[in-house]
């Protein structure tokens, strides 16, 4: 990663960082990192006014999926409503790590977030992840009467790999055509298992998500350590899809110092082309997930005013 090409802010905040090995000890850096989000969290406002309630819904393929359902304390009206997926490489978060994060969601879009605590890799690897956020979907759209939701309004969304579930689960909703989603929204979505474009060589920094990183996460979502040869299907690897035809309205979001902007920026292009109508939003000097790891950084604020200005659009209807 060529460090002269960060925002200032985020490279003064980078200096900080610690080198991490992720993956010789995954159970530890699942607790490190629920830690640093923990401390992250105790220096941010208290977010008020925001109800939320726990879960069990039922997964055909297998356990109970645990999701936490989130709306503005004080509406009691239908709402529109974002299915949320948490990022961590498909092996680390929770939706409690994701707690103030789906709130800070609730409080800007003026919606409902339904946050889903799926499986993780690499002891459940795909299908497992995608079974559970479908079937969060699918009862989120048969219980809006129970839970205030606007069955017209239903998106869904996440960040890294949480994005690479949510694109995976909106081609598997418009395949199976049970449930309506109206919006995605993808913030620096982890989609192509090939990792063969040029910017999924750029970063070895391990102080943040970097291609040694990105192949293990692969790897462990596939059950295999040949991702590149092996794919069970597109839903897991979207960016192989060849057909984007009646996708929903999306949003995806990208630094220019993340890995993953190529193959971003590519899913964009071929979106619109398909007749998708996309947002694409790059962020020159941003490192992956950069707003959400030094979230007082001046970029970071405009990233998140972008991504909740946009979300909303594509959640609310016009007027």
């Amino acid at each position: 990663m060529n460090l002269s090409l960060l925002d200032a802010e985020l490279a003064v905040a980078l200096d900080a960082f610690p080198a991490m090995d992720i993956w010789t000890d995954l159970p530890s850096t699942r607790n490190m990192f629920a830690q640093f989000y923990g401390d992250l969290v105790a220096t941010l406002p208290v977010i008020q006014n925001v109800a939320s309630a726990d879960f069990q819904v039922p997964c055909v393929q297998g356990p109970d999926v645990n999701v936490r359902v989130y709306r503005p304390a004080d509406q009691t009206q239908k709402l529109p409503a974002l299915l949320w997926i948490h990022g961590g490489g498909f092996c680390i978060g929770s939706l409690h790590e994701d707690d103030y994060r789906a709130r800070q969601l609730v409080e800007n879009l003026g919606a409902v977030v339904v946050s889903v605590d799926y499986r993780l890799a690499p002891e459940h690897p795909f299908p497992a992840p995608m079974d559970d956020c479908y079937a969060a979907l699918h009862w989120l759209s048969e219980n809006c009467d129970q839970l205030q939701i606007d069955r017209d309004y239903i998106g869904i969304g996440g960040l890294s790999a949480g994005a690479g579930l949510a694109a995976g689960l909106g081609l598997l909703a418009r395949d199976r055509g049970e449930i309506k989603v109206i919006f995605q929204a993808l913030l620096c979505p982890m989609i192509d298992n090939r990792c063969a474009s040029p910017s999924s060589f750029s970063v070895t920094d391990e102080r943040v998500w970097n291609r040694r990183s990105n192949l293990k996460g692969w790897d462990a979502y596939l059950g295999t350590e040949q991702s590149d040869q092996v794919l069970p299907s597109v839903y897991a690897a979207p960016s192989r899809a060849e057909n984007l035809e009646g996708l929903p309205d999306t949003y995806i979001a990208v630094g220019t110092v993340d890995m993953f902007i190529d193959e971003d920026r590519d899913y964009a292009e071929r979106l619109q082309k398909a007749g998708v109508p996309t947002q694409l939003e790059i962020f020159s000097g941003g490192f992956h997930a950069f707003e959400f790891i030094v979230p007082d950084a001046a970029i970071s604020k405009a990233a998140l005013a972008t991504h909740y200005r946009a979300i909303k659009a594509g959640l609310f209807p016009a007027g």
